[in-house]
C-alpha cells in the first residue's frame, strides 16, 4: 500500500508520452500466491522526442524479475528499479523496440481488490484507475492505446474458465495439470481497460444478431448454483444492445461479450472491452431474493457498463481529467435506456432524489470540484457523483439546448471522429457545435465551474397590457480552489399555467432567447416578458429539472397545489408537491428543536392524499409522491446548525399528521395495490408494490402497532415486499417482539445468502435513535460480518454512516469516533473502501457546534495517522481544510 501524501497531478501539464505503445503481449503464469507475468512490449519513440529520452514505466508495489530488450538482457546499469517505478535508459533512437518484462505477484494477498487479485477461488482484475501497473511495469495511462495478446496459463482443475479481453484464439492442455487459453482484442485500448478472469465458474450463455445480421456469443459467468439467477441479466444485456443500435446506431463490434459477477469487488462494475467484471449484486435476481429496486439496479448497470463500449472503450479519455466524459455521458446513456424501459417520469425523480441527495452536498462541500476537475492528488477519490451524475446533467442539458436532431447529429459526429481515440471534453463539446452550428463556449462553463448555481425568481403580471414579466438572477457560489465565478448558460424548461389548468401561449417573449418551452438564462440578471397573457398565470419552472440547479421561487402553497394538479410535466407536479412539503418540515425541525408543537399546513395534507389516491398517476409517481423528502434533504435545505435529532423528530410529526388525515385513501391503496399472481419485476407491477408499501408504513404511522407490517412481513412472496415489512418493523417498532422475531425468521430464511444477508445488516444498521451505535457493534461480533469483504462492509458500516442521521450524528460524538477507528482499520486492508466511506462526513460542516466539534476531532484523529494511505489522506486533508 502506498502510504506516501501523494503527488499533486494537474491538468495543464498534460503532454503525450515520449514512447508509443503498439502492442502487448502478456502471459500470466497463475499461482494463488506467486504469479508470475512476462509483460513483451513493443514501442517506437515518437517523433522529436530527446534521443536521449529513457523509457519510465509505472509500478505499484512492484518487485523486477526479469527485463530484456529486443530479447537480451539489460545490464543493470543501464536501468534503475523501484516498487514505483522502472526508468530503462539507451534505447533505440528510431527503430521499434521490444521491451519484456518479468514480475512475480501475490494475488491471494492482495487486499486492495486493485489489480489481479483473488476471491474465492477466482482470480480476478480491476485496473481502472491505476491498477494495471500493479501487475507489471507499463506506461499506465489512458491515452496509451495498444492491441493486447494474451495467453493464461494455470491449474486445469481449478481454472476450468480463463477469460480475456477480445476474441477467443484457443487453448489446451500445456503440461501436467496445466492448460492454456488465448486471447486477442484487436481494438487498441488503454490498461485501465485490461481484465483477466479464470477460476471454476458457472455459465450462461445466449445469442445476439446485430443489425448488421453478426450472431455475439453472450456469457454471464457466476458461481456454480448461482445461473438461474442470471436470466434478467441476460435479458437487460440483451435489451441494452438492441437500445444502443436504435438509439445511437452503435454495434457491438467484438464475436463475444461476457460478463463475469464476483463478490469482492470495489466498484459496481467495471466496463472492460468484451469482458466485464460486476460485483454480484448487479448480476443475481430472483423474486424470492431481489427486491423490485434490485431488478431496477441491474438493469440499468448492465446497460451502463454495456454502452462504455462506445462511450469509454472505442473512444476513451485521454486523461482522467477527462473522466466525464466517459461517466457522465454513459450515465446518461443508461439514464435514457431506464426511461424508455420505465417510466420515464418516475426515472427522472428517482434521479434528481439522488442528485440532490449525493451531489448537491458534495457540490455546497469541502469536496467540491468542478466536473472535469484541474488537479488531483488521488484520481480514484474523483468517481464522484459530480463526475457521474452531474457530468450526466450537462450531458442532458446540450441534449435540451440542441434538440433532439442535433444531438443525435453532434453524437454521430463524435463517435466518426474520435473512434479509436483518447478524447477530451473540448473534442465532445466541439462535436455538438459544428454539428449544430451553436456556440457552447459559455455552456461549457458547466464543465470548469464547481457549485450548484441558486436562481433567484421574481415575477410581476400587468392586467392591461396582458404581460408578465419574470426576473432571473443567477449566483454560484464560491467553492474550494474557486471563489469568483462567471455566469452560467442555464436551460429553464417552463410553462405558463392558467386558472382553469391551460398552458398559456405567449404572442410574443422579450428579454432573451426562448426556444420552444426553454428560456435560456446567460446574464447574471435576466428580465424575460411575455406577452398576450390573458389573466396572471402560475409560474412553473425548470420542468423535468432542466438544469441541476437551486431555484429560489416563492410561491403561495396555493400556486404550488395548483401545479400539483394541472402540470403536463409529471416531474413538476411532484417537484411541486415537495415545494409543498419542504417548509413544512423545515418548520417542524425548528419547532421540535425548541420544543415547541409541531403542526402541518392542511393544503399540503390535502394536495399530498390527493395526488396518492387519483387513479389516473401511474402508481409508480404516486409512491415517489408519498415519499417525504429524506433527513438529509432537509438537512440540506435548513443550511447550516443542524440537528439531526430534532430533524427526525420533526419529520416523524408530519408523517402522523398525513397518515391520520389520510388513513381511509391508505387502507384503500393498501388493498388495491395488492398484486396478484406470480412476482414479475415489470414496471407496472412494481409501481403497484410501491405503492402499497408506502401505504403500509403510513398506515403504521396512524395505527400505532407493528401488527400490520408483522401480517405483511407473514405474507409476504417476494423479496420487495418482505423486505420493505421488515424495514417498517425494524424502523417504527425496533423493541417490539414482532420485530426480533421477523429479523431472526429473515435471517434463519436466507443464511447462506450473502446478498440477502447484506440486506439483513442494512435493515438493522438505519434503525434510528440512540441504540443504533451499539447495535452496529454488535452486529460486527456477528460471524457473518466479514471485514474483507465490501458489500458486507459497506451494508453496515457503510450504510450506518450514510443513512443513519440520528444514531450516526450522535450529540456526543460516539458515531464519529466510531468512524474514525473502522476508517484506520480499513485503509491498510482496502483504502479505495475506507476512503469513501470517509466521504459520509462531507457535510460536517453544516451540523450544530457541539456536533461539528466532535467530527472535526474524529476527522483529526484520522488526519493525524502516520500510515495513511493516499486515497484517505487526499480525502480528509480535504474535508479539514474546506
Amino acid at each position: 500500500m502506498r502510504t506516501d501524501t501523494g503527488q499533486i497531478v494537474h491538468l495543464a501539464d498534460y503532454r503525450p508520452t515520449d514512447f508509443v505503445l503498439e502492442r502487448v503481449d502478456l502471459t500470466f503464469e497463475l499461482d494463488p500466491t506467486n504469479t508470475k507475468v512476462d509483460a513483451r512490449l513493443i514501442f517506437h519513440r515518437r517523433e522529436g522526442v530527446d534521443p536521449s529520452a529513457p523509457l519510465v514505466l509505472d509500478g505499484d508495489e512492484l518487485t523486477l524479475s526479469g527485463l530484456l530488450l529486443d530479447q537480451n538482457e539489460v545490464p543493470a546499469a543501464q536501468y534503475d528499479a523501484t516498487p514505483e517505478s522502472l526508468t530503462i535508459r539507451d534505447l533505440p533512437a528510431e527503430s521499434p523496440f521490444e521491451i519484456t518484462v518479468t514480475t512475480f505477484i501475490n494475488p491471494e494477498a492482495n487486499t486492495q481488490l486493485m489489480g489481479l487479485y483473488r476471491t474465492n477461488g477466482v482470480y480476478c482484475t480491476q485496473c481502472e484507475a491505476e491498477g494495471f501497473r500493479r501487475i507489471t511495469y507499463f506506461p499506465d495511462r489512458p491515452d496509451v492505446l495498444a492491441p493486447y495478446t494474451i495467453t493464461i496459463i494455470g491449474d486445469k482443475a481449478a481454472n476450468p474458465v480463463m477469460l480475456s479481453n477480445g476474441n477467443f484464439l484457443g487453448g489446451a492442455g500445456y503440461d501436467e495439470g496445466r492448460a492454456f487459453a488465448a486471447w486477442f482484442d484487436p481494438h487498441p485500448k488503454p490498461s485501465y481497460l485490461f481484465a483477466l478472469v479464470a477460476g471454476d465458474l458457472g455459465v450462461v450463455e445466449d445469442k445476439f444478431v446485430t443489425m448488421s445480421e453478426r450472431e455475439v456469443t453472450l456469457k454471464i459467468y457466476v458461481e456454480h448454483g448461482k445461473e438461474a439467477r442470471a436470466a434478467y441479466a441476460m435479458d437487460a444485456l440483451k435489451r441494452s444492445m438492441k437500445w444502443d443500435e436504435e438509439r445511437f446506431g452503435r454495434e457491438y463490434d467484438l464475436d463475444i461479450f461476457m460478463i463475469v459477477a464476483v463478490s469482492d469487488f470495489n466498484m459496481g462494475a467495471m466496463e472492460n472491452k468484451g469482458l466485464n467484471v460486476f460485483n454480484d449484486k448487479y448480476v443475481l435476481a430472483d423474486p424470492e431474493t431481489a427486491t423490485d429496486q434490485d431488478y431496477a439496479n441491474i438493469e440499468a448497470i448492465i446497460a451502463h457498463e454495456y454502452f462504455h463500449n462506445w462511450t469509454g472503450n472505442r473512444i476513451t479519455c485521454r486523461d482522467w481529467f477527462q473522466l466525464c466524459l466517459k461517466e457522465g455521458l454513459t450515465v446518461y446513456r443508461d439514464h435514457e435506456f431506464s426511461a424508455d424501459q420505465r417510466s420515464r417520469a418516475v426515472k427522472r425523480i428517482a434521479e434528481v432524489r439522488h442528485l440532490k441527495s449525493e451531489q448537491f452536498p458534495e457540490d455546497a462541500g469541502p469536496l467540491a470540484h468542478p466536473v472535469r476537475p484541474t488537479k488531483y492528488r488521488e484520481i480514484n477519490n474523483f468517481y464522484t457523483t459530480t463526475v457521474y451524475e452531474k457530468g450526466s446533467e450537462v450531458t442532458r442539458m446540450i441534449a435540451t439546448l440542441l434538440g433532439r436532431d442535433d444531438f443525435k447529429a453532434g453524437m454521430d459526429l463524435y463517435f466518426e471522429r474520435h473512434d479509436g481515440q483518447a478524447a477530451t471534453v473540448e473534442d465532445f463539446v466541439k462535436s455538438f457545435e459544428d454539428a449544430s452550428g451553436r456556440d457552447l463556449t459559455q455552456f461549457s462553463l458547466w464543465y470548469h465551474q464547481a457549485g450548484t448555481p441558486l436562481v433567484t425568481v421574481s415575477s410581476d403580471y400587468d392586467q392591461a397590457s396582458g404581460t408578465f414579466k419574470l426576473s432571473l438572477e443567477q449566483m454560484i457560489p464560491a467553492t474550494p480552489g474557486q471563489t469568483a465565478k462567471e455566469p452560467m448558460h442555464i436551460p429553464l424548461s417552463f410553462a405558463l399555467i392558467l386558472d382553469n389548468g391551460s398552458a398559456a401561449v405567449p404572442t410574443k417573449v422579450a428579454g432573451g432567447e426562448v426556444t420552444g418551452d426553454v428560456l435560456h438564462l446567460t446574464e447574471r440578471r435576466q428580465t424575460f416578458t411575455f406577452s398576450g397573457i390573458s389573466s396572471r398565470p402560475v409560474l412553473s419552472l425548470n420542468r423535468s429539472f432542466s438544469a441541476p440547479i437551486n431555484l429560489h421561487l416563492d410561491q403561495t402553497p396555493a400556486a404550488l397545489a395548483h401545479i400539483a394538479r394541472h402540470d403536463t410535466d409529471l416531474f413538476a407536479r411532484w417537484q411541486a408537491l415537495t415545494d409543498l412539503a419542504l417548509p413544512n418540515l423545515m418548520q417542524a425541525a425548528r419547532d421540535a428543536r425548541e420544543g415547541k408543537a409541531i403542526t402541518c399546513d392542511p393544503a399540503f395534507v390535502t394536495a399530498l392524499i390527493e395526488a396518492a389516491g387519483d387513479e389516473t398517476l401511474e402508481p409508480a409517481f404516486r409512491a415517489q409522491a408519498l415519499t417525504l423528502p429524506s433527513e438529509a434533504d432537509i438537512a440540506r435545505e435548513l443550511g447550516g446548525n443542524n440537528d439531526p435529532d430534532a430533524i427526525h423528530a420533526g419529520r416523524n410529526a408530519i408523517l402522523s399528521e398525513i397518515a391520520k388525515a389520510g388513513t381511509k385513501t391508505f387502507l384503500r391503496l393498501f388493498e388495491d395495490m395488492k398484486v396478484k399472481g406470480a412476482f414479475t419485476p415489470d414496471a407496472a407491477s412494481a409501481g403497484m408494490r410501491s405503492l402499497r408499501n408506502s401505504a403500509l408504513s403510513y398506515l403504521t404511522y396512524a395505527e400505532g402497532t407493528p401488527a400490520r407490517a408483522a401480517a405483511a412481513f407473514a405474507s409476504a412472496d417476494n423479496m420487495t415486499d418482505l423486505a420493505q415489512a421488515l424495514a417498517v418493523l425494524a424502523h417504527r417498532f425496533p423493541d417490539a417482539p414482532e420485530t426480533a422475531d421477523a429479523l431472526a425468521t429473515f435471517l434463519a430464511r436466507f443464511d447462506g445468502n450473502a446478498l440477502v444477508v447484506d440486506k439483513w445488516f442494512s435493515t438493522q444498521a438505519t434503525i434510528p435513535g440512540a441504540g443504533a451505535l451499539a447495535r452496529v457493534k454488535a452486529l460486527m461480533e456477528n460471524p457473518r460480518f466479514i471485514a474483507t469483504n465490501p458489500n458486507r462492509v459497506r451494508s453496515l458500516i457503510g450504510t450506518f454512516a450514510f443513512g443513519n442521521p440520528t444514531g450516526f450524528n450522535r450529540a456526543d460524538g460516539e458515531g464519529y469516533r466510531f468512524l474514525a477507528e473502522q476508517i484506520l482499520a480499513i485503509d491498510p486492508r482496502n483504502p479505495q473502501l475506507a476512503a469513501r466511506i470517509l466521504t459520509s462526513m462531507r457535510s460536517w460542516q453544516s451540523l450544530e457546534p457541539q456536533r461539528a466539534d466532535h467530527a472535526r476531532a474524529a476527522l483529526s484523529t484520522i488526519e493525524q495517522s502516520a500510515t495513511l494511505s493516499t486515497d484517505v489522506r487526499d480525502i480528509v486533508e480535504r474535508m479539514l481544510k474546506g
